[in-house]
This record gives structure tokens, C-alpha cells and sequence, in this order.
């Protein structure tokens, strides 16, 4: 499966812009006292997490993408795509479980099912 391929959601990265603002905000803080080094690790954490966490999604699974780690969700697995009350997304998986997909907003359905190679059914109406 090549890259072009993949379908990737991610989060604004306005939020990424916002992080090392913070970051550079928070080094005259940090730098103060060996003991408020600490304080730098929120704005890394933020950062590193805008630029990792969102939904991949090509022909064959769904990449549920977090700050430290990531799920694999076969399509095989999901028997339904929602969303929810607030507009996010929701894949339902056969056993049940809902999971909320990371960047992905109702109205990105679509083009997450073109991911699959198929369709949506026209609408009635």
C-alpha cells in the first residue's frame, strides 16, 4: 500500500503553533529554578501530540493515532461509521465497541469511506 494512498486526518496545526509559542513562553519560567525544568515538558508534550495524533486510513485498517501510541483497527472490524452528538466520528466494531476517531469531524465521513475504494449510496431525496 503506498502513502498516496492513505487517507490522513490531523488535528489543526494551529495547535502545533500554539505549542512552541508556549514552549518558548515558558523558558524564562523554567530556566529560573533547576527545580521548574519540569514545566517545559506540558508544551513538548502538547506539540509532540498535535503532530502525531490524528486517523490514518487506507484499503485495509483504520490507524487510530495517540500521543505515545497507535491501534489497528482491520475494516473487517467496523460495522459501522457514525458520529456522535458533539460531530466526531465514531466507528462501531463488531463486538460492540465505539471508538472515537482522532480528527475525524462528521463530515469527513465521506472521504474516510473513499479510503476503502467504495462509495456512498446516493442519497433519497
Amino acid at each position: 500500500m503506498s502513502r498516496a494512498e492513505t487517507v490522513r486526518f490531523r488535528y489543526n496545526q494551529a495547535i502545533l503553533v500554539a505549542a512552541i509559542v508556549a514552549f518558548i513562553g515558558a523558558l524564562p519560567l523554567a530556566t529560573a529554578r533547576w527545580w521548574l525544568l519540569w514545566v517545559l515538558l506540558i508544551p513538548l508534550a502538547l506539540g509532540v501530540w498535535a503532530w502525531r495524533a490524528g486517523t490514518d486510513a487506507d484499503a485495509r485498517e483504520l490507524r487510530l493515532r495517540a500521543l505515545v501510541g497507535q491501534r489497528r483497527v482491520p475494516w473487517t472490524r467496523v460495522a459501522e461509521l457514525t458520529a456522535d452528538a458533539r460531530g466526531r466520528a465514531v466507528a462501531r466494531l463488531d463486538d460492540g465497541e465505539a471508538l472515537v476517531l482522532p480528527a475525524v469531524r462528521a463530515a469527513d465521513l465521506p472521504r474516510l469511506v473513499s479510503a476503502t475504494g467504495q462509495e456512498l449510496p446516493e442519497s433519497a431525496g
